[in-house]
């Protein structure tokens, strides 16, 4: 059962995400100033914090598996660095194909000095709302990653969400590994928005 202090900090999480969403919208020209408020209302009683993601591949493994996994994938309709944390694990527009989604670490964002093993290459710093995405198997070729390695920064505007639970089978499945932060934030959301079962009815493999 969910306690009482977890549903004020979703309700408080939620709150802030309708907002976002309507004020996004407000500014994308897509609802006008007498239609906001309506907006974040309607996002507030009848929206969700997650949805549903499915990949597959071997970028991500051991942390997500390679047979390919569904994902509980928290929306995150504003990014920017107080938002997503390095460590965190996210869903972001490919950026070499903008119809695509990755799932990789986020391993730095702006401000940081990004420093190559390869002597011949100049240290640079992520500018504002840059950031750095890497896959977690080591054993993959860094061409073969597909990530920052090959396409160099991306804007944190392109991260749509942060994985926060994994399915790999009906039997298989438990919280993904983010920052410490993000893994209390997304606490209350977990309790309350986790549907194994749906998960598992969705998984394709």
């Amino acid at each position: 059962m969910v306690s009482a202090a977890t549903w004020i900090r979703y309700a408080v999480g939620k709150l802030q995400y309708s907002a976002s969403i309507g004020w996004k919208n407000y500014k994308g020209g897509q609802i006008t100033d007498r239609e906001l408020g309506d907006t974040i209302w309607k996002n507030f009683f009848q929206g969700k914090l997650t949805c549903l993601h499915y990949i597959k591949g071997e970028e991500m493994a051991p942390t997500l598996g390679d047979q390919g996994v569904t994902l509980l994938v928290r929306k995150i309709p504003w990014v920017d660095p107080k938002k997503v944390f390095v460590g965190d694990v996210v869903l972001l527009k490919d950026p070499i194909n903008s119809e695509d989604y990755l799932v990789r670490r986020l391993a730095a964002i702006e401000g940081y000095e990004m420093v190559s093993t390869d002597e011949k290459d100049e240290p640079f710093v992520l500018e504002k709302d840059q950031c750095w995405v890497l896959a977690d198997n080591e054993n993959v070729k860094p061409k073969e990653a597909k990530d920052s390695r090959t396409f160099g920064p991306v804007s944190l505007k392109d991260i749509v969400g942060r994985a926060i639970y994994c399915l790999r089978t009906a039997v298989d499945h438990g919280p993904v590994n983010n920052s410490p932060f993000s893994m209390d934030l997304d606490s209350p959301v977990l309790e309350v928005e986790l549907d194994v079962d749906e998960m598992a009815k969705s998984h394709k493999a």
